[in-house]
């Protein structure tokens, strides 16, 4: 990989910290010139650069909130301004709230569409005329998703993801003849989920949740050459759990 002024530009929204972090200091270690995207997390982003850039890397630092269009459109001005080309832009940014329809806000189901879908679609828009043959999107997705629903869980997330793998798909297939390839990382259980259960193993086939370095490897296998070919991808990163998810095992016996 390129290194100096040559080197891929890579962006990685909410990555001040949990897997966002992980992510963009695994880009910085494969030689991405990185920027660390944060919305109010201030010290824990610049932390992250700073750890980046003692290791050698190349790493920025850039606000704003990306459920916003004009702060999402002025992320990547910053970008533009600074390289002029953008290698690999990952959506990581998601709102997480949970409860039964019935009683869910209208206020909150906007505000978790505003960010886990238009964010992605502002950025990526905005983001296009940095992009060359050979770029890459990842949109971070949740695993199980096209065949369960959530009632009375994350019904709202789900609906927001949902649109986002539709998002996925659609743009992979306007970008391919440009050479841009568009795919989505689902993770299952993450260990350092705020709402892991106790027993998720007995669910997992693999028997373990996904850590943040299993998601860092499909991220830079997905971006990188070994994964020219693919696009338009949801990549279920679950050790198997989306299997007994599956209509073919479903049961209608109590």
């Amino acid at each position: 990989m390129s290194t100096g002024a040559e080197a891929p530009v890579a962006l990685v929204t909410g990555s001040a910290k949990r897997t966002g972090r992980a992510m963009v200091e695994r880009l910085a270690a494969a030689g991405y010139r990185v920027w660390v995207h944060y919305r109010g997390s201030a010290k824990a982003a610049v932390d992250v650069a700073a750890g980046i850039k003692a290791c050698g890397g190349d790493a920025r630092v850039v606000q704003g909130d990306v459920s916003r269009a004009d702060e999402a459109r002025a992320v990547i001005d910053r970008i533009a301004e600074a390289h002029g080309r953008l290698d690999v832009l990952v959506n990581n940014v998601g709102i997480y709230r949970t409860g039964p329809l019935d009683g869910f806000a209208r206020e909150d189901f906007h505000e978790t569409l505003t960010a886990n879908l238009l964010g992605p679609f502002d950025l990526i828009q905005r983001a296009l005329p940095l992009m060359r043959a050979g770029s890459s999107i990842v949109n971070l997705g949740v695993g199980g998703l096209e065949f369960n629903g959530a009632a009375g869980k994350a019904a709202v997330y789900n609906c927001s993801k949902a649109g986002l793998l539709i998002l996925t798909r659609s743009f992979a297939e306007e970008l391919g003849p440009r050479g841009i390839r568009v795919n989505m990382i689902s993770p299952g259980h993450i260990d350092n989920s705020v709402d892991l259960p106790e027993d998720c193993a007995s669910d997992i086939p693999l028997g373990r949740p996904a850590t943040t370095g299993d998601i860092c490897n499909a991220l830079l296998w997905l971006v990188g050459p070994q994964a020219a070919y693919i696009t338009g991808q949801n990549l279920q990163l679950d050790g198997g759990m989306m299997l007994s998810l599956r209509p073919d095992r479903w049961s209608a016996e109590p």
